[in-house]
C-alpha cells in the first residue's frame, strides 16, 4: 500500500534513453509509453483499424504494420491529424499503462516511473505523480545531439525541437532535474542520487489511486485518467 508514481519525461535528443538505463538497471519498474504505443497499433487491433480508417492503406509497411516515419510525416505538418490521432492511440495506451500499474502494485514495488514523452505539454497525468522529473540537456547541445543522430540539417532539427515545449519550460514543472549535459558519469550519479531520494520517500500516491478505485471501480479510474489526459 506504499506504492507511488513518478512521471518521467524530457524533450528531443535530451539523453532520456540514457537515464531509463541506468533505472532498469538499478531494478525499478519502469513504463515506456511508446512501446506501449508500438504494441497498441498492432494490425487487428482496435487502434490500428481507426487509424487504417482516417488516414488510409499509405500508410502501411508490407507486412501490415504502420510505418511510424510515414505516419509521422503527416501529423508533423498537419495539427489536426496529430489530435486525431492522439484521440485513438492515447485511451489505449492508458489503458494499458494503467494494467501494468496494478500489476507492479501486486508485486510490491515501492515506486514506478511511467516513462511519458509528452508529461509536461499534456499536462493531464501530472497529476497522478508524486514526483515529476525531467531529463535536461542545454539547446545548443540538444540540437547538435539530434543533428548527429538522425541526420538532419540543423533547420530541419530546430523545426523538431521547436514542435515540442522548451526544454527550459518544462524545467519549471519539474519537481526533479537530471541535467545531461555533461558526461554520462555525470549523469548516471544524478540518477543513483535521485534513485535514494525516492526509496527513502515517505509520501505515497497509492493513497489516492486506492480511494478512487474503492469509490468509482476500476472502470471510473480508467475513465478519469482518460478524460484528464486527452482533454
Amino acid at each position: 500500500s506504499t506504492m507511488f508514481l513518478v512521471g518521467l519525461s524530457g524533450g528531443i535528443a535530451s539523453g532520456k534513453s540514457t537515464v531509463v538505463a541506468v533505472l532498469r538497471e538499478l531494478g525499478c519498474a519502469v513504463i515506456d509509453a511508446d512501446v506501449i504505443a508500438r504494441q497498441v497499433v498492432q494490425p487487428h487491433s482496435k487502434a490500428h483499424q481507426q487509424i487504417l480508417q482516417h488516414f488510409g492503406t499509405e500508410i502501411l509497411l508490407e507486412n501490415g504494420e504502420i510505418n511510424r516515419e510515414a505516419l509521422g510525416n503527416i501529423i508533423f505538418s498537419q495539427p489536426e491529424k496529430r489530435r486525431l490521432l492522439n484521440s485513438i492511440t492515447h485511451p489505449e495506451i492508458l489503458k494499458e499503462m494503467l494494467k501494468q500499474v496494478l500489476k507492479y502494485f501486486v508485486l510490491g514495488y515501492r515506486y514506478v516511473i511511467l516513462d511519458l514523452p509528452l508529461l509536461f505539454e499534456t499536462r493531464g497525468l501530472t497529476r497522478f505523480m508524486k514526483y515529476t522529473v525531467l531529463v535536461y540537456c542545454d539547446p545548443p547541445m540538444q540540437l547538435a545531439r539530434l543533428m548527429k543522430r538522425s541526420g538532419l540539417s540543423a533547420a530541419e532539427a530546430e523545426a523538431r525541437i521547436s514542435s515540442q515545449l522548451p526544454l527550459d519550460e518544462k524545467r519549471k514543472w519539474a519537481t526533479h532535474v537530471i541535467d545531461n549535459s555533461r558526461d554520462r558519469e555525470s549523469t548516471r550519479r544524478q540518477v543513483l542520487r535521485l534513485h535514494a531520494r525516492l526509496e527513502d520517500s515517505l509520501d505515497f500516491l497509492w493513497a489516492r489511486l486506492a480511494v478512487g478505485t474503492a469509490v468509482a471501480g476500476l472502470g471510473g479510474l480508467v475513465f478519469l485518467l482518460l478524460r484528464h489526459f486527452i482533454s
